[in-house]
């Protein structure tokens, strides 16, 4: 078995300031004073999120439509799921598909129901958009989240909320997320 020996190059003392007397030297500048003050701490009431873009404020329709527009244009499949309130949540215990603690490591609420098919081949942001809006007047005391599909990689590209019920209480506006 061969031997590797790796040669160390020589370090370098750093050069003097040439010219400049002690009073004109740079201040050495010390990194990350200032911003110890601007870090927050993160409060766990009433804070959950979901998935992309959950740290922020609820999209507008624009913002949603501009989501759509990426979906579309990725060739990505649109997709609509709803949720109770009260079933939203990942959970420990099962409450929907099993009666008791069926298995080990199962954990209900992770599929929501979804609203109609996905929209395979869908090319016009609109008709999702629409499918959004039947779903908001079918459904709007529920979370009711978009996401797409890549049928090429086979998996969820993204997934976000598109309607939080108004009588959530899980959510909080980022400017009283923290509490300092």
């Amino acid at each position: 078995m061969a031997s590797f020996t790796v040669a160390k190059a020589p370090v370098a003392a750093p050069k003097a300031f040439k010219g400049l007397s002690k009073a004109t030297k740079p201040a050495a500048k010390v990194a990350n004073v200032s911003k110890a003050n601007e870090m927050m701490v993160w409060t766990p009431q009433n804070n959950k999120m979901f998935e992309t873009f959950s740290f922020l404020p609820p999209l507008s329709h624009g913002e949603i439509a501009r989501q759509v527009d990426y979906i579309i244009a990725n060739g990505w499949t649109s997709c609509l799921e709803f949720a109770d309130s009260d079933c939203a949540y990942v959970v420990d215990k099962a409450n929907v598909r099993f009666g008791n603690s069926a298995s080990c490591g199962y954990y209900d609420n992770r599929y929501w129901t979804m609203w109609k098919l996905p929209m395979f081949g869908c090319t016009n942001p609109n008709e999702v958009l629409g499918e959004v809006d039947a779903c908001k007047r079918a459904f709007p005391d529920s979370y009711i989240r978009l996401v797409a599909f890549d049928n090429i990689a086979q998996c969820q590209t993204i997934g976000f909320l598109v309607n939080r019920p108004m009588r959530a209480g899980d959510f909080q506006n980022p400017e009283n997320r923290s509490v300092a």
